[in-house]
């Protein structure tokens, strides 16, 4: 059988994929309840109180957060979901420690500033409650191997929440890759190539708000985020990017990031925002801004595929993740929404759309849930974050995406900080499975998404 026909073969009895067991998500059906707390519920906090507190088997069973607005909005969310009696957590920056004293909650999602993500999760996992922590899951090396030897001591599952896994072309090519379509994989390409500027300067007074407030003056994240921008060097926020890819390489199940060599452009975005919006005047053009305007990151596998990954925030940019994957039979990138695959698409030396063969390895969750993740958040990708975490929960199954990646993933950023400061130095990657990598199986959108 020529390798066309086997492609078509392949897609008219399933794809690959389609073959492995799809998850029983009953809706309604299932007498079983996830009781959920939410730590932070600020913008990113309330999409997840949304989308999980609109599911039949989940019940919300306390909120916390310092933000009285929060709060507030929270509970209209709440309101509109259905979910009724729930408990709210206000008192100060700890209070959610009193709020995992809770033997009624489950399972903890924590949506908070960056800095808090990894100290909650330990002590949320050190409270047997099954965790979901928002992107990155940790800032420092330090806390990376944190996140390891918590969830190795205590056995609490941790699901690093990371969306983008869940796209649904990302899905579609993982389903290509896995199927065999590009060959054997060589150079992958990935990245947060986003434009924040609004975001990072934020008055609150729009969704994205001109002017140049950030810190305590901000609204947002910009009470926050752009302060990394101020004292850090590297490559804050991997994790959209790399995960997808590290999923098609089989990252921490028969593959493990070796090495990786860093460099940063100059800083000038943030300074000619603030100078355009407000004048060279102002006193926040005095700030000196230390990360550079695009961050590039070169990761070699112990495998031997190489990986391309790039931070670009503070430029004026449409938005793209920068997607590249590429084997021995073929290729596909995001940007152009394009593919090549040798001896199946035509001509042989052109870019095709690859509108034809996502639809043909189509995720079968996205076939079967597609209408039911409408209006989610990020183009439905929600949906499946969600439901995957809380099947993971109802089942006591481990985290689709679990702490080793959680601290792998994140690791990119102390890494990556580390480089840039030695010039482009190699840095080696820890092996945070200690070892385990070696004969660990794929799991990610297999049984339990």
């Amino acid at each position: 059988m020529n390798r066309r026909n086997f492609v078509r073969s392949s897609v008219a009895s399933g794809i690959g994929l389609s073959m492995l067991s799809v998850p029983n998500l009953v809706f309604g059906k299932d007498d079983r309840k996830v009781n959920l707390g939410f730590i932070g519920v600020g913008m990113r906090g309330r999409n997840h109180v949304r989308v999980a507190g609109a599911r039949p088997d989940v019940v919300i069973k306390a909120i916390c957060d310092i933000d009285p607005n929060s709060i507030q909005e929270a509970q209209k969310v709440l309101k509109e979901v259905g979910q009724t009696n729930v408990a709210t957590y206000t008192q100060g920056e700890d209070d959610y420690l009193r709020m995992l004293e809770r033997d009624d909650i489950d399972a903890v999602i924590i949506a908070t500033p960056w800095l808090w993500h990894t100290r909650m999760a330990l002590a949320s996992m050190k409270a047997g409650k099954f965790t979901g922590v928002e992107v990155s899951a940790a800032n420092t090396m330090e806390e990376c191997w944190d996140l390891v030897d918590v969830h190795e001591a205590t056995k609490t599952p941790l699901m690093i929440l990371e969306n983008v896994c869940y796209r649904r072309d990302v899905m579609a090519v993982l389903n290509m890759v896995r199927d065999g379509l590009f060959g054997e994989l060589v150079h992958l390409e990935c990245g947060y190539q986003h434009d924040l500027r609004n975001v990072k300067f934020n008055d609150g007074k729009s969704a994205y708000g001109k002017g140049v407030k950030f810190g305590e003056e901000g609204f947002s994240e910009a009470r926050w985020r752009t302060e990394y921008s101020i004292h850090r060097n590297g490559d804050m926020y991997p994790t959209h990017g790399i995960g997808p890819v590290a999923h098609m390489v089989n990252i921490n199940r028969g593959n493990r990031f070796d090495t990786i060599t860093s460099v940063a452009s100059k800083a000038r975005g943030l300074h000619k925002y603030i100078v355009d919006q407000v004048g060279e005047d102002h006193p926040n053009a005095d700030v000196a801004f230390r990360m550079g305007d695009v961050i590039t990151s070169l990761i070699k596998t112990v495998n031997g595929e190489t990986i391309m990954v790039q931070h670009d925030t503070n430029l004026p940019r449409p938005y793209s993740l920068g997607f590249r994957v590429q084997g021995t039979e073929g290729i596909w990138m995001d940007l152009n929404q394009s593919i090549m695959i040798e001896g199946v698409t035509s001509p042989p030396d052109e870019w095709q759309k690859d509108t034809e063969l996502m639809e043909k390895y189509d995720h079968p969750l996205w076939k079967k849930y597609g209408e039911k993740a409408t209006g989610a958040g990020h183009g439905g990708m929600d949906f499946f974050l969600i439901q995957a975490f809380v099947e993971a929960v109802k089942n006591n199954e481990p985290a689709p995406i679990d702490a080793y990646d959680a601290a792998t993933w994140s690791s990119i950023t102390p890494l990556s900080e580390q480089s840039i400061a030695l010039g482009g130095e190699t840095m080696q990657f820890p092996d945070f499975t200690r070892g385990r990598w070696m004969n660990s199986k794929p799991q990610f959108a297999l049984s339990n998404a």
